[in-house]
């Protein structure tokens, strides 16, 4: 059962209009844009006016006189040119706390109509560290795949390997051109692999000749070979080993860990399927499948390129048909730097033209680079391009100085602490980038990030810390709901929007929807806790009350973490001087 207060008043109008014999579909509310006049307000009256060849104050007054007979009610006005103010009273919303906090999805229901998503994120390459571009991707993946679980679709989490293209080649011609064969390929590991990476790339670009000797053992890698499959497994096992230690830190889940590799079989299907099609045709050598163009131009896809090899758009549109057929996804969700979107409007495009994968929403969430103060994109001090493992290891360095030492504080020893600077470290890491819409860049502060005020990861853990010593200190039990003051009723009304905004979301795949919830929550609460005492209330009834309170934005702040890939500390240190 739905049980945020929107939701509730929405059947309520619901029921109005159609008693009235109005279009139900303009009965929706939402959260009033002057909470000084009314908690919730409905403009349906304004859209049906033309529909009803009515005026539209007179449709709201006759709305306006259903809703003053529903004691949920305490105030019901319509102003201006016909809106429905609604103000609900104390003992409704109350009764609505007590409904929510007995309820272990706090009143958000799953979908009624489950879809299988398949999660696209990650995209590391073969021989490459994770850097600081490879942040958000798994960052906001994550916490996109944990909304959609919330919600109640069956997802599908894939990394999406890159280990497939000439980069593979290019180190396999390194470290023959080093060795003189590839006998000892299977004793490296990823410091070396990316060694041998690094060195070509540097080669080929210098050297057309070695380009192509790297293009040609990939086109022979990928035609069979057996010595360079042999030594390409290798490669691809350590480097898969290499990337999962990060991505367990920062706690991203892949059910698959599938490789444009896997997509090769059923990228040959896709060429022939084109030319059955009569899509296909040549193009300056190379076998191309054209698109339609709107507003813009739009290149062609490349199937073939004129070295043979298969172009850079088929991996993508062959995964999308084996995620079809194999996983029976229906909708597949890529969360790919922004500057892809060509990439991606290309894919689409082509999957739907070759009918691969009927009824099957794609989508591109697209996000924007990670920058530093000079608002380009984030670098070491000497220019290179930051890994991700040394951000890390910089932020939790940041955090630690501002913990206690082990064992200063009773019960906190080097394990406990590394653990808490682990969990701080990585809410500050996490929040800075999903309090920022995906599709822009943000500039990465060291300094600011950890902070355990403002809009910080370290703030809504402090909070839920905050509410945990509270109820530790606690003599009594939580109990009914009362409000009793306006910051009660502010907080309650705060607690009631929970659905929506996980539901929002879920819709718009944007993961900045939940931070900004749970930081006016966090807020929220504090002004509350400032202004009605818990330990000295007028009553035990009341104290009980708002303890109940406390416990409900714990457990909804913890939630809004967990949506965000964040753990809370049970308790949160501070050094006595910072």
């Amino acid at each position: 059962m739905n049980l945020s207060l929107e939701n509730i008043i929405n059947e309520k109008t619901a029921t109005i209009f159609q008693k009235l014999g109005l279009d139900s579909r303009f009965a929706t509310v939402k959260v009033s844009d002057r909470p000084d006049l009314s908690d919730f307000q409905c403009n349906g009256a304004l859209a049906l006016a033309k529909q009803e060849r009515k005026n539209p104050r007179e449709i709201a007054a006759n709305i306006a006189a259903e809703l003053e007979k529903d004691d949920a009610f305490s105030k019901i006005s319509v102003d201006g040119p016909g809106f429905i103010n609604l103000t609900l009273k104390d003992e409704f919303i109350a009764q609505n706390m007590d409904d929510i906090s007995q309820d272990d999805r706090f009143g958000c229901p799953k979908t009624t109509a489950p879809r299988t998503v398949v999660m696209d994120f990650g995209g590391p390459n073969v021989a490459k560290a994770l850097h600081v571009g490879h942040l958000r991707s798994a960052v906001i993946g994550e916490s996109i795949r944990r909304i959609e679980d919330f919600y109640g679709n069956k997802v599908i989490s894939d990394v999406h390997f890159g280990d497939w293209g000439t980069p593979m080649g290019m180190i396999l011609a390194e470290i023959i051109r080093q060795d003189g064969n590839l006998n000892k390929a299977d004793t490296y590991d990823i410091e070396a692999i990316s060694s041998f990476y690094k060195q070509a790339n540097i080669r080929c670009k210098e050297d057309e000749s070695a380009k192509e000797e790297a293009r040609r053992i990939t086109a022979a890698l990928q035609d069979g070979n057996p010595e360079y499959r042999k030594a390409w497994q290798h490669l691809r096992d350590v480097s898969v080993a290499a990337v999962k230690k990060n991505y367990d830190e920062l706690q991203a889940n892949f059910d698959l860990w599938l490789g444009e590799s896997d997509a090769h079989e059923t990228s040959g299907k896709i060429v022939n399927l084109a030319k059955e099609k009569g899509l296909a045709e040549m193009d300056d050598g190379a076998l191309i499948l054209r698109l339609e163009e709107t507003n813009k131009p739009m290149p062609p896809v490349i199937l073939i390129k004129s070295d043979g090899g298969f172009g850079y758009q088929i991996t993508d549109i062959a995964t999308a048909k084996m995620r079809y057929d194999d996983l029976k996804a229906e909708e597949i969700i890529y969360v790919v730097d922004k500057r892809q979107s060509l990439h991606f409007e290309q894919v689409f495009s082509a999957t739907e033209k070759l009918g691969i994968a009927p009824n099957v929403t794609l989508k591109h969430v697209g996000f924007g680079t990670v920058n530093g103060a000079d608002g380009k994109p984030f670098k070491t001090r000497d220019g290179g391009v930051m890994n991700l493992e040394d951000l890390i290891a910089l932020s939790k360095d940041k955090v630690r100085s501002s913990l206690p030492e082990p064992n200063e504080v009773e019960g906190f020893g080097e394990k406990e602490i590394e653990k808490m600077v682990s969990q701080i470290a990585m809410a500050a890491i996490k929040f800075q980038d999903l309090k920022n819409n995906t599709a822009s860049g943000y500039i990465f502060e060291l300094d600011d990030f950890a902070k355990f005020e403002g809009k910080t990861g370290p703030y809504i853990q402090y909070a839920i810390a905050r509410i945990n010593s509270i109820l530790r200190k606690a003599d009594t039990q939580p109990a009914t709901v009362i409000i009793t003051n306006r910051e009660e009723r502010e907080l309650a009304l705060k607690i009631a929007q929970l659905c929506s905004v996980i539901n929002r979301a879920e819709a718009e795949k944007e993961p900045s929807i939940i931070s900004d919830y749970a930081y006016v929550l966090a807020q929220t609460f504090s002004s509350f806790y400032n202004a009605s005492s818990i330990m000295n209330a007028e009553s035990p009834q009341i104290a009980a009350s708002r303890l109940r309170l406390a416990k409900l934005v714990r457990d909804i702040l913890t939630l809004l973490l967990y949506l965000l890939g964040i753990e809370a500390p049970e308790v949160m240190l501070k050094k006595a001087n910072a």
